[in-house]
């Protein structure tokens, strides 16, 4: 079984590796995600769970619920903020899919825009860019990491501020 832990600097590798490990299959129903028909309150609540490996399965089947899961919201903005970057990444992810409904979590995304780990950086900066305009006050952060070290945060960080309109 894949354990995530908050010491492990994460490769983009082990990121695509663990996003398919925790949707891994069950075996009594085959290959199906292990969030696959969840509601929104019921991944709400693993959000809360203490092992990040459930965390971060619960972030994940929140973006499978788009629009519908902006009651999930203020704890997705909490999940940018645990130790693993897995969790953050999908949490980040989460909240761009629920789109302008997840205006609240600009600030946070901005935040997660400094983060250690480039995959979260950038995927703070997509989901910036599903808000749209109403992620203005993103805009000079945004700028700032055009210039990041990763070039994937940089184009990413280029296409949300386009999209946000600056």
């Amino acid at each position: 079984m894949f354990t995530l832990t908050p010491a492990r600097r994460w490769s983009s590798a082990v990121v695509a590796v663990s996003l398919v490990a925790v949707g891994a299959c069950d075996s009594h129903t085959g290959p199906r995600l292990r969030d696959e028909g969840k509601s929104v309150d019921e991944l709400q609540t693993m959000l809360a769970d203490a092992d990040p490996e459930v965390q971060a399965r619960g972030a994940f089947g929140l973006s499978r619920h788009g629009a519908d899961a902006r009651p999930a919201v203020p704890a997705l903005i909490e999940a940018l903020k645990r130790p693993t970057p897995l969790v953050r990444q999908n949490a980040a992810l989460a909240l761009g899919v629920i789109g302008p409904s997840a205006e609240s979590a600009v600030p946070a995304l901005t935040e997660a825009l400094g983060d250690p780990e480039w995959a979260v950086r950038r995927q703070a900066a997509l989901s910036l860019g599903e808000i749209g305009p109403a992620a203005k006050p993103a805009l000079a952060e945004l700028a700032k990491r055009e210039t990041d070290a990763n070039k994937q945060v940089r184009e990413a960080a280029k296409g949300a501020r386009k999209k946000i309109g600056g």
